[in-house]
């Protein structure tokens, strides 16, 4: 089927993945060194759409400021959601904009071109839609669904399933023609919100709903911690920019890195940055855009965005940081498992630290595992931080 135009639904804000989110929408969020909505749109773009339309909301100058007009020489028209009511107000956006059959995905997770390209494929005018879907050891934690075994028709979606009987889930890779929005028009808000989901229940409903069975890359950011899952998957998978040194080692051509540094693979080391003589960088470590890492300093399992400062004699274990977070000599985040708290909620995930956009901490600093730290906030020198620490805070001993 011929598909030139793919929708991407980039509005949201992301709000399990506070404080990472507090300026800056889910999809700008780092996937090793870039930010996840750049391997969606790659993997469009590889896939042959030669059109994108970019739904945006949220923050949304962050995504226009980025991209611009154009990505990789095709074009990006926005659609703006001026209200965040659900992934399927989302696409109601952008009826006026498209027309015929086009592809939807998620801009908040990460997929590479394979599954996006098995979608585009199997589509059948014949279909109201056309769904990929995938085998996932936790389906409970995503959208189940069930087809028909002889047609591959989908019967159902089941939204966070309560029991482990499901093995497929909704990849949020769709081809669908027009008829969506009819759809969506007669689905349901939930809580004040429509999601996607609503409006493709109203076609199982009505009409032919064809299953895509792929296995290609998917990986999903819910919380903080999901981002070290991504950046592992990402390493796995070889999909980073940046010279390949040595086997799962890349480094890009204006990287730094004085020859006494030991890189331990998988490890990325982007554009512009630093690191200094003794350090140990690896294994599954990404260093974003211009990140200087001070001597002596050990980083492991963590994703560093732009522009971090990492002092000398640091060490950090399963730690992620925003953009322009200073940390000071010897802070000391140990990694490990740990009780973290995300709204009403405490999930027992291996997690050292979060320090959110532009954070400050003096030398000597330790955090205890799981500790959440919002943005602007100041860690004075010698501080324990624990737990959540709110933006704009003021820690002092």
């Amino acid at each position: 089927m011929d598909i030139d135009t793919g929708v991407v639904l980039a509005a949201g804000e992301g709000s399990r993945l506070h404080p990472l989110t507090h300026n800056r929408p889910k999809p700008m969020l780092p996937a090793a060194n870039r930010p996840i909505l750049e391997y969606v749109l790659d993997a469009l773009i590889d896939a042959g759409i030669e059109r994108i339309v970019l739904v945006v909301g949220f923050k949304r100058d962050r995504v226009q400021d980025h991209f611009g007009p154009s990505y990789r020489d095709v074009p990006i028209e926005y659609v703006i959601q001026s209200k965040q009511l659900g992934s399927g107000h989302a696409l109601q956006q952008t009826a006026r904009v498209v027309e015929g059959s086009f592809l939807v995905v998620n801009g908040d997770r990460v997929i590479d071109a394979g599954l996006a390209r098995s979608v585009v494929e199997a589509a059948d005018p014949e279909d109201a839609a056309t769904l990929g879907v995938l085998e996932h050891p936790h389906a409970r934690r995503y959208g189940a669904v069930t087809l028909d075994s002889e047609t591959d028709r989908i019967t159902a979606l089941v939204e966070k399933p309560s029991d482990d009987d499901y093995r497929l889930i909704n990849a949020g890779v769709y081809v669908f023609d027009r008829s969506v929005f009819d759809a969506l028009a007669d689905a349901e808000y939930e809580n004040g919100a429509l999601p996607l989901t609503n409006g493709v229940e109203r076609l199982i409903e009505e009409a032919d709903v064809r299953a895509v069975r792929t296995d290609g890359l998917w990986v999903d950011a819910t919380y903080p911690w999901d981002l070290l899952t991504v950046a592992s998957e990402v390493l796995r998978h070889g999909i980073v920019d940046g010279h390949q040194h040595t086997p799962e080692v890349w480094v890009a051509d204006t990287a730094r890195v004085n020859e006494d540094a030991n890189l331990q693979p998988p490890v990325v080391v982007g554009p512009d940055c630093e690191v200094a003589a003794g350090a140990v960088i690896g294994p599954n470590v990404a260093l974003g855009r211009n990140t200087t890492v001070g001597a002596n300093a050990t980083l492991a399992r963590s994703v560093l965005d732009t522009d971090t400062r990492v002092g000398p004699g640091t060490t950090l274990l399963d730690c992620v940081t925003g953009q322009d977070v200073h940390l000071g000599a010897g802070t000391t985040v140990p990694g490990g498992p740990a009780d973290v708290h995300v709204g009403d909620s405490v999930f027992h995930e291996r997690l050292g630290a979060v320090f959110a956009d532009r954070v400050r901490a003096g030398g000597g600093v330790t955090c205890v595992p799981g500790a959440l730290v919002g943005p602007h906030a100041r860690l004075g020198t010698g501080v324990v931080a624990e737990g959540r620490i709110e933006a704009n805070a003021r820690v002092i001993r």
